[in-house]
C-alpha cells in the first residue's frame, strides 16, 4: 500500500514520493467516520439491484457517491515536504478544482464550514458539483476528492449527500449540456494541483 509505504519512508528518514492517483469507481457509497446510516435512503436488497456496494472508510465527513463518469483522486502527499497543513492542503484541492471548472466556463466556489465546490453559491439551487474527504498520517495525505464529470446525479437520489439535506448536486454535463472526456479533466486537474502544491509527482 502506497500511503502506508510512504509513511514508513519518513519513520526512517526518508523523503517519500507524492503521488496524484485518479480513479473511475464502480457503484459504490462511502460512509466517512462521521456518516449517519440514516443518510442511506434505499434498503441493501435495492443496493444490490443497482450493483452498488458501501464501505466504511476512514476519511471524514458523512456519506457519499462514487460511480462511473466521475473523477474520483486520491493524492497521497507528504505535506510536511511541501510545507503546508491540512487547511491549506483542502484549500488547495478546492482551487485546483474551480480553476479547472472555469476552463469550461463554469464559476464555482467555496461555502463557509462546507467543504468541496459549488456552482450558483448564494442562489436558491445552489448545488454541489465536486466533494472532499481526507485523512492524514504524519503529515501524509490519502483519500480525496470527487468531481462530478459524465455522473448519473440520479444515484445521489439515494443518499442525504455530504449529510446535507436541503442542497442539490450536479456535474459538468448538467452544466455543459455535453459530455466530456473524463481524461481530459483529470489532465487539467493533475496540472492544477502540482502548480498549485509545487509538486512533481508520479
Amino acid at each position: 500500500m502506497i500511503f502506508q509505504s510512504m509513511i514508513d519512508q519518513k519513520r526512517l528518514g526518508e523523503i517519500p514520493m507524492n503521488h496524484i492517483i485518479p480513479v473511475e469507481h464502480t457503484h459504490v457509497y462511502t460512509f466517512g467516520k462521521h456518516a449517519k446510516q440514516n443518510h442511506l435512503l434505499i434498503a441493501q436488497d435495492f443496493l444490490a439491484s443497482l450493483g452498488a456496494e458501501t464501505f466504511e472508510i476512514e476519511r471524514g465527513g458523512d456519506i457519499t457517491y462514487h460511480g462511473p463518469g466521475q473523477l474520483v483522486v486520491y493524492p497521497l502527499l507528504d505535506l510536511e515536504q511541501i510545507g503546508i497543513g491540512l487547511k491549506d492542503y483542502v484549500a488547495g484541492i478546492e482551487s485546483s478544482i474551480i480553476h479547472v471548472l472555469k476552463h469550461y466556463g463554469i464559476q464555482s466556489g467555496i461555502i463557509k464550514d462546507r467543504v468541496g465546490v459549488w456552482v450558483d453559491i448564494g442562489k436558491p439551487n445552489e448545488r454541489k458539483i465536486a466533494a472532499i474527504g481526507i485523512k492524514s498520517s504524519r503529515y501524509v495525505t490519502m483519500h480525496g476528492l470527487a468531481l462530478n464529470v459524465n455522473t448519473d446525479l440520479s444515484m445521489f437520489q439515494h443518499i442525504v449527500p455530504c449529510g446535507i439535506p436541503d442542497k442539490g448536486v450536479t456535474s459538468l454535463k448538467m452544466e455543459l449540456n455535453e459530455e466530456i472526456p473524463l481524461f481530459e479533466v483529470n489532465q487539467l486537474l493533475t496540472t492544477e494541483m502540482c502548480r498549485i502544491f509545487a509538486l512533481q509527482t508520479k
